[in-house]
């Protein structure tokens, strides 16, 4: 293999010596619920390529993979993330929910002044359900290249206002009020009060 190719294709080589893409593939589709064929049309691939991925047939490119992830709505970081124990339930401690700020960070979500803060409760990928505690300080702000994944999402702004662009429709939402949208569309979030927003969110597919 040319440094070329090694550079633009994940391969054993690159990874840690157990981690088996195919395998991991496979197993967040089915935590998903999608058929080879249905991911394959979310992510814009041929159907034959989920397949061969999934065996190891190939080793896909870089920007192939990405795609693929997002058909799922799963970031790099998470994928090649080492599987985590989490809290059985069905009932969660405040101390027991998980900790995503960084994930967000290597997501590269966040461009505002103002630092935000996401907490998971449970196991999302088991579950095919990601629920989430999120908190915005004053001009946090998810980014001006507006986010775009294979989801629906809706929350309820506990505390605060949150700016909600999703699309051409943007509306500062106080507390009490709500959204739900096809996260396919593309949106952004911006805390642009002076104290703290308070978020409770779901998003499936899961997508940190």
């Amino acid at each position: 293999m040319s440094k070329t190719e090694t550079s633009e294709t994940l391969s054993s080589e690159d990874l840690e010596p157990l981690f088996d893409i195919g395998a991991r593939l496979k197993a967040m589709r089915g935590a998903a619920g999608l058929s080879q064929r249905q991911l394959a049309q979310r992510a814009g691939v041929p159907h034959a390529q989920i397949s061969n991925v999934e065996k190891n047939k190939i080793s896909p490119s870089i920007a192939t993979l990405r795609k693929i992830l997002n058909g799922l709505g799963v970031s790099m970081a998470d994928f090649f993330e080492p599987e985590r124990q989490f809290p059985p339930g069905p009932f969660f401690r405040n101390d027991e929910l998980i900790d995503l700020t960084s994930k967000v960070a290597m997501s590269s979500i966040g461009t505002g002044t103002g630092r935000m803060f996401f907490r998971q409760i449970g196991n999302a990928r088991e579950h095919n359900l990601q629920i989430l505690h999120e908190v915005y300080e004053p001009e946090a702000d998810t980014g001006e290249a507006l986010l775009q994944h294979g989801s629906s999402e809706g929350g309820f702004v506990v505390e605060g206002e949150l700016e909600v662009t999703v699309g051409d429709e943007v509306r500062v939402l106080k507390t009490g009020e709500a959204y739900l949208f096809d996260s396919r569309i593309p949106h952004r979030f911006r805390n642009v009060s002076s104290g703290r927003t308070v978020v409770i969110s779901a998003c499936t597919p899961p997508y940190l």
